[in-house]
């Protein structure tokens, strides 16, 4: 069975649901084993084939979804950190964190990790590197089509035709946002000028910083917007569920991937219960029963698997991302982003 509260991306309804929870316990259910608390910032799409895997797995398992930003969830945890009401935490975390949320979780990997690429092995002894995160541009083809354009890469994203028409979430709370900038680092250079020129450029020709990593390829789709800035996980379910004026575009200029992972809340009611369902998304029957139903996503194991929505790793140009660069630096290029971003909204 299961049971779902979805928390929209900032404001009302995440200080609503932090109010209900310290009035009433939470999400909790701290006294039933199988009641599995799960705060997650992965797409409804990923969601429901998480939740047809693991209680196919589980049969007697109750899961409630807490979804929201990686932002907005990492502080909730912290929030609760004396009380937690939630066991396991997945997506949003990302290897390039290092070890920022080192008290929130507990300390404690898979039977698993041998089986995982060498790359994606845990750098922190708490994250369980689970599955990738690919930057691409979601482009809605109806306005492509009537600007005359066609957006392939970088560059494209400067014409002035597309002033105010290009979004992406916020880099300071939005996992998705981050990965947008690590790529453009990867592919202009690490805190290169030539990087910062291009960002400003960006931001000059009227990028909108969305509340949440979704809008970016929902909006687009829509045609709120005529080009997301966003990851293929989220562009590629969209078109998995139909939708039609949308395509999914790998920058020209090369594209390149964040890992991200599951783990155990600290002191959670039920970490044994998210250890176990942590363990079977880690294991290999586990990695290959998600890609395979969900299509969309990426994953971490050495066991071969197919996806339906995505295309071949060697159809696509890739960039080399410097993961340790990203770690240690990630605070200065934030607050860099912040003060252009203020500097450019003021001007």
């Amino acid at each position: 069975m299961r049971r779902s509260k979805t928390l929209a991306a900032g404001g009302v309804l995440v200080a609503a649901a932090l109010a209900l929870a310290a009035c009433n316990g939470g999400g909790g259910g701290g006294n039933d084993e199988n009641h599995l608390v799960l705060y997650s910032s992965m797409t409804d799409n990923d969601l429901n084939v998480f939740t047809d895997i693991v209680t196919a797995e589980f049969p007697d398992i109750d899961i409630e979804i807490v979804n929201g930003s990686a932002g907005e969830l990492t502080t909730r945890i912290q929030s609760e950190s004396g009380n937690p009401q939630g066991d396991m935490m997945w997506g949003g975390l990302d290897t390039a964190d290092g070890d920022r949320y080192s008290d929130i979780f507990e300390h404690w990997l898979s039977d698993y990790e041998d089986n995982l690429l060498p790359e994606y092995r845990s750098p922190n002894g708490f994250y369980n590197v689970d599955h990738l995160s690919t930057v691409a541009f979601a482009v809605n083809t109806d306005i492509e089509e009537e600007l005359g354009i066609e957006i392939n890469g970088y560059e494209d994203l400067l014409d002035p035709q597309l002033n105010g028409r290009i979004a992406m979430a916020d880099p300071t709370s939005s996992s998705s946002a981050w990965n947008n900038i690590s790529n453009i680092m990867a592919v202009y250079g690490y805190d290169s000028e030539e990087s910062w020129d291009y960002i400003e450029a960006l931001l000059d020709n009227g990028l909108v910083i969305a509340s949440s990593s979704s809008i970016p390829f929902a909006s687009t789709e829509d045609g709120e917007y005529a080009v997301g800035l966003t990851y293929e996980d989220g562009i590629a379910a969209l078109l998995k569920s139909g939708a039609s004026h949308i395509r999914l575009v790998y920058p020209e200029e090369g594209t390149s991937a964040s890992a991200f992972a599951t783990a155990v809340i600290a002191d959670a009611p039920n970490g044994d219960l998210a250890k176990d369902v942590i363990n079977y998304l880690m294991s290999p029957e586990g990695q290959i029963a998600f890609a395979e139903a969900n299509g969309t996503v990426r994953m971490t194991t050495s066991a071969d698997y197919t996806l339906e929505f995505l295309p071949a790793h060697d159809e696509i140009t890739w960039v080399d991302r410097d993961i340790e660069w990203l770690t240690e630096n990630r605070s200065d290029v934030v607050e860099q982003w912040t003060e252009l971003y203020t500097s450019v909204q003021g001007s």
